[in-house]
């Protein structure tokens, strides 16, 4: 075998294509596909009827028709679906299923992965016109060797598990389809099957029906990450000539977000050296009310969403962390920090939040989390059942070795959650400010580990140390294949009979 094709079935090919099914199936004379069922159904749906051929001869095919799959339900025969092959029952206007009637490889010719080819033409069929699923009958030819000792359910399940092998289901399962239901006389003259067939389905995850169509998202994000130098500041003016600048350029690249990193409004802090680190805290979170409106501004006038990194904020004398998701449109949506560092706790008296949420935004999904947030995974596993995409984590960290907890971490979390993760921080020296005097951060944008994405995980990042912005584009669609198709699929294989997570009601006070 030299040349392997998949293209449609031409009607002059029908006498390869009877040749191969004749070998297909030995033991079902008088079954085979008519010349006149062939030519209906090519003349009805021709980008339906597919064949591969090996050196230009058909060694094997695949049939479908698209039906509008409420007038048949899941309980149905192969001779209704198919209009007692009139096929009268093919609706491309209304229909919303391809529906699979029939596939097979010459046996000279299996386990080369035609019939695999064979299913990917027909899923990148049903993904191309938009259709909801994949859906067939399917035979389970080794089922009459067991039906004596049990049912078709659990037959079915000891293929699942790999303790019995059947050709058909075997092959089905591996291609990525699930058993909906157990039809009885769904093929009568089955006798291998003895009258039973599986109901087998592939859902595609591309779908849209007219209204998301009318209205599809783009999927293409563009993230903007402020890597911030630390540097004196007279006042908040001056500050925020440099948070404009900054933001003005991530505008200019049209991007989604704007991420700033944790407390980087610290060298503010200098103004209160007099005081103790604890009170100097609390009188920097004066400026936070108005910071707070200086951020929404900006985010209206650039057109850009900004997650302002973090900032002290007293609420009820309570002193917390607690940062700003500025959306473009004018809306302001706070988050909190949840976990408190020993050396936050220490020097400055914070605590820890109680509330975590998933922001619907113009550009996707996204959640948010401070710092040593990112290292306890329970936190995110919570974000990413809410259906994250994105996950913001800025943050604050001195040493290079604070810094990899967090890189590391964020990295984690990309993967066993499969979302995007950006984590930014502060660079530079604030030698007039106690308790924040050195800082480290590379700036990156981290990915699952799939095909899709890069080996390493790393989407993009920024020069150590080294005051920049990180401009990085995401592709919010890979996310939906991976947690359908992916190698892994860490969300979808969760025991969910074995453990669970969850909040608990927040505490009376």
């Amino acid at each position: 075998m030299n040349i392997v094709e998949v293209e449609e079935l031409n009607f002059e090919d029908y006498r390869q294509l009877l040749s191969a099914m004749k070998a297909a199936y030995p033991n079902w004379p008088g079954n085979y596909w008519s010349e006149a069922s062939i030519e209906k159904l090519i003349k009805k749906f021709p980008e339906g009827q597919i064949v591969v051929k090996a050196d230009g001869v058909v060694v094997g095919c695949a049939l479908s028709i698209i039906v509008d799959y409420e007038k048949f339900g899941d309980q149905h025969t192969y001779l209704q679906i198919t209009g007692n092959y009139s096929f009268n029952t093919h609706d491309p206007k209304n229909g919303d299923v391809l529906y699979g009637l029939e596939i097979f490889i010459h046996p000279d010719y299996r386990g080369m992965r035609l019939g695999r080819r064979l299913y990917n033409a027909r899923k990148e069929l049903c993904e191309k016109l938009n259709l909801k699923a994949i859906v067939f009958g399917g035979r389970i030819p080794n089922y009459h060797a067991h039906s004596k000792e049990m049912l078709p359910r659990e037959y079915i399940e000891k293929v699942k598990r790999k303790e019995i092998f059947d050709p058909v289901l075997s092959f089905q399962l591996a291609n990525d389809f699930h058993v909906k239901k157990v039809l009885k006389q769904y093929m009568p003259e089955d006798e291998q099957s003895e009258e039973y067939a599986t109901l087998l389905q592939w859902d595609n995850i591309y779908y849209l029906d007219e209204e998301e169509a009318q209205h599809q998202p783009n999927t293409y994000i563009r993230l903007g990450l402020v890597q911030w130098q630390m540097r004196p500041y007279k006042n908040l003016d001056e500050l925020f000539t440099q948070v404009e600048f900054f933001i003005d350029a991530i505008s200019a690249y049209k991007s989604d977000f704007a991420l700033l990193p944790e407390l980087f409004n610290g060298p503010l802090l200098a103004e209160f050296n007099n005081l103790s680190e604890a009170e100097s805290m609390r009188r920097l979170a004066k400026y936070t009310p108005e910071i707070r409106n200086r951020f929404k501004e900006l985010a209206i006038k650039h057109n850009v969403n900004i997650i302002t990194g973090s900032l002290p904020s007293l609420e009820d004398h309570v002193l917390k962390n607690v940062g700003y998701l500025c959306h473009r449109n004018g809306l302001v949506e706070q988050y909190e920090k949840i976990h408190i560092t020993p050396d936050e706790e220490k020097f400055w008296g914070m605590k820890g939040g109680d509330s975590i949420k998933v922001y619907d935004t113009d550009a996707g999904k996204v959640g948010i989390l401070i710092c040593y947030d990112v290292e306890f995974p329970e936190l995110s596993r919570l974000l990413a059942d809410q259906g994250m995409q994105i996950l913001f984590v800025p943050f604050l960290t001195d040493t290079q070795n604070a810094y990899n907890r967090v890189r590391y971490c964020a990295q984690a979390r990309a993967i066993e959650d499969e979302c995007f993760v950006a984590i930014t921080g502060c660079i530079g020296n604030l030698p007039k400010v106690e308790n924040m005097d050195i800082q480290y951060s590379q700036s990156a944008v981290f990915t699952p580990c799939d095909f899709a994405f890069p080996a390493n995980g790393v989407k993009n990042e920024a020069t150590p140390n080294t005051e920049m912005v990180l401009i990085s584009d995401v592709d919010l669609s890979l996310l939906e294949e991976l947690h359908s198709r992916g190698s892994v699929r860490n969300l979808k294989d969760r025991r969910h009979d074995f453990y669970e997570l969850k909040l608990k009601k927040k505490a009376e006070r």
